[in-house]
């Protein structure tokens, strides 16, 4: 398993991955799931990928050479499109390519054709985008209302890009929140492991931007680990506990509902409860 996230905000664009790969409790190795492809000057682009890795890999290596037909004109790749919609559905044949090649006999062993990645960046003369791509290939692309992607094991790191992430949210503070949710992740699923890679791209840069390889040694990440875990922690303290005596509180438990009652108990064999 994997988890991944990219977010675009007006300043730029946030891309952090895991690298943890497993087959099973004896089989856990360690494979990047980020891939940069870039022209300096011309266009930046970063693809992040979940679920089989062996798809994932083929999916990479044909990328580089996938053609799509564009009529009269030469054939689409990553290197010519003239967005980074066309270049995402590069991405998209070649997704389809694979599922091609080798969904048959996937499923005849009975394992699924399951992938997914975010891809996003910057070409030359258009605004930054990022989509999220399926295993069929389509894809939606990150809006002002829905400005993150994430992929694998997203429902742990969730909660904090709901809070925080807003168009406008700096670069520096999404990548905070990216790393903090990557911890809580990290916290609650063995799937997910370090080291992760954190690539930071601001906007018209047309090349790489800040780029790190985070592992358990890293000292900023170890901070945010411990803060974190001590924040939460004073913070949940913090809240009042539940009264139930009914005693003198701004906020009671116990208060009366106007259209719920509260639950009735079964108290003999005849009793229904309608």
């Amino acid at each position: 398993m994997t988890y991944c996230v990219g977010i675009r905000l007006e300043a730029g664009l946030v891309f952090l991955s895991d690298s943890r790969t497993n087959a099973g409790l004896d089989q856990i190795s360690t494979y990047r799931k980020m891939m940069i492809y870039e022209r300096p000057g011309d266009r930046f682009m970063v693809m992040l990928s979940a679920g089989n890795l062996g798809i994932s890999q083929s999916v990479r290596e044909i990328l580089q050479v996938e053609k799509l037909d564009n009529g009269d004109e030469e054939p689409l790749t990553i290197w010519n499109a003239r967005s980074m919609f066309d270049a995402t559905r590069v991405l998209g044949s070649a997704v389809r390519r694979v599922y091609q090649q080798d969904g048959p006999s996937l499923k005849a062993n009975g394992v699924d054709f399951n992938t997914s990645m975010i891809f996003g960046g910057q070409i030359r003369g258009e605004a930054m985008r990022m989509f999220l791509v399926y295993s069929a290939g389509n894809f939606i692309e990150a809006t002002r209302e829905t400005c993150f992607f994430q992929i694998g094991e997203s429902k742990y790191g969730k909660p904090i890009l709901d809070r925080v992430l807003t168009p406008s949210t700096p670069l520096d503070e999404a990548a905070k929140c990216a790393l903090v949710s990557m911890d809580s992740t990290l916290k609650s699923n063995l799937s997910v492991g370090l080291p992760l890679d954190l690539m930071v791209y601001r906007a018209g840069a047309l090349s790489s931007g800040d780029h790190v390889c985070i592992d358990e040694h890293n000292p900023y990440f170890r901070m945010i680990r411990s803060t974190w875990g001590q924040r939460l922690r004073e913070v949940f303290e913090s809240i009042d506990d539940p009264r139930w005596d009914g005693g003198d509180t701004a906020h009671p438990l116990l208060s009366r509902h106007s259209r719920y009652e509260p639950m009735r108990k079964i108290t003999h064999p005849g009793e229904r409860i309608v």
